[in-house]
């Protein structure tokens, strides 16, 4: 009996074009420059006890020519995500169907307290797990594990939603039914076929 559904958030419950791709179209900065310095800035910036994001950005921002100060950075960069209203309203279903609701996401500090700042997240998640607040980042098993025992939640009890492959063979190494994200109509049909809906 499912029990739960797990939900990346960046690509499924927040949508927005590639900070890569925008940073060629805009600055003129290739993206084969550009996503190594990301893949490199993330993995330091995602984990607890991180220096300010910033503090890791400012330094190659200048180097491209760049000259963002660190709000202008931030708002460059989160306004242009949008919130899909459809995954909003099919977790607030869910939740009205006694079915919990989780995010597991790597992210960074500010970015997860900008995130805090959107109401719906509060109104139809019954809790958000940050890889810079859990230590956990995926794949590492443990960052699924982490949710299943804070929750008191079996594998077999949770279906699970990324847009990365390498997340969903690590959810299901654990036994976690997991799937690829694809659209928001394709999941809701997934979701609801193991409802039994």
């Amino acid at each position: 009996m499912i029990k739960a559904v797990i939900f990346d958030l960046n690509g499924i419950f927040v949508q927005s074009q590639k900070l890569s791709d925008r940073f060629e179209k805009d600055f003129n900065v290739p993206s084969s420059v550009f996503l190594p310095k990301l893949a490199e800035l993330m993995q330091k910036v995602r984990q607890p006890h991180a220096l300010p994001a910033f503090s890791y950005w400012e330094p190659l921002l200048k180097e491209w020519g760049v000259m963002f100060s660190e709000k202008e950075f931030w708002n460059y960069w989160f306004t242009a995500e949008i919130p899909s209203d459809a995954m909003i309203a099919f977790a607030r279903s869910l939740r009205q169907k006694n079915i919990q609701v989780y995010i597991l996401s790597n992210n960074f500090k500010e970015r997860a307290l900008y995130y805090g700042h959107y109401p719906w997240i509060h109104e139809v998640v019954n809790m958000t797990y940050f890889s810079w607040q859990t230590g956990y980042v995926k794949p590492d098993i443990k960052a699924w594990q982490l949710v299943l025992s804070e929750n008191n939640l079996q594998p077999d009890e949770c279906l699970y939603f990324d847009d990365q492959e390498k997340n969903i063979t690590a959810a299901e190494s654990i036994r976690i039914k997991s799937f690829l994200f694809t659209t928001e109509k394709e999941l809701e049909k997934t979701v609801n076929h193991y409802l039994g809906l």
